[in-house]
């Protein structure tokens, strides 16, 4: 089964190629206003290897922007090669050898996103919190349990940088019985997508 993997929701993105005993992973810094590192691997992948038969691709919570250009490739791949398309949470694919650990992340607005990942599932979030509520969350868990987060939060020091892996992604992708999200789809919103209708207009005679 060819597997490409896509993740680019955090400040490093990767991309992953698996078939077999053919394996290749590649990461870069994520400048999220120049994806032009992203379109060169990716090319560089199809070329070496030809088109994929499932391309995953990470659905954050983190760079929306990323995420919709991640999206936006696998969706091209699938109109020109047919090949299926996948998504599953970033976070659940942290490159970390623990079982279970929670991703914090900045939510914006003064708030906060707390989620628990046990065995490569989601299980609880992502949910937002305020900084004293995700302290007070933060307080509850057991001293062993590992916290991670994809950018800086001196607010909470007990957190780690660790980025979401491709490679891992793609890894996953094997497991056909596992709980996929199917197209469309969509990055995952923290909050509502704010939505501006148009103003209606008047009917004049």
């Amino acid at each position: 089964m060819k597997i490409l993997a896509l993740e680019l929701s955090a400040p490093r993105g990767s991309l992953a190629w698996l078939d077999g005993e053919a394996k290749l992973a590649r990461d870069w810094p994520n400048d999220r206003k120049n994806s032009a590192a992203f379109f060169e691997n990716l090319d560089n992948v199809v070329k070496k290897f030809g088109p994929p038969q499932i391309t995953i691709v990470g659905l954050g919570p983190g760079s929306y922007a990323g995420t919709r250009i991640a999206i936006s490739a696998a969706i091209g791949l699938q109109a020109s090669t047919g090949a299926r398309m996948i998504g599953l949470p970033s976070i659940c694919a942290m490159e970390c050898d623990a079982q279970e650990y929670c991703v914090i992340g900045d939510g914006r607005r003064k708030s906060f996103f707390f989620a628990r990942i046990r065995v490569n599932e989601l299980v609880e979030g992502p949910d937002l919190f305020s900084e004293e509520e995700l302290k007070n969350k933060l307080a509850t868990l057991g001293n062993d349990m590992p916290i991670f987060c994809c950018e800086p939060l001196p607010q909470f020091p007990e957190a780690v940088i660790h980025y979401p892996s491709a490679r891992l992604l793609a890894r996953l992708a094997q497991d056909l019985s596992r709980n996929f999200t199917l197209p469309p789809l969509e990055p995952m919103y923290l909050r509502e997508p704010h939505i501006t209708l148009p103003k209606a207009q008047g009917i004049t005679s």
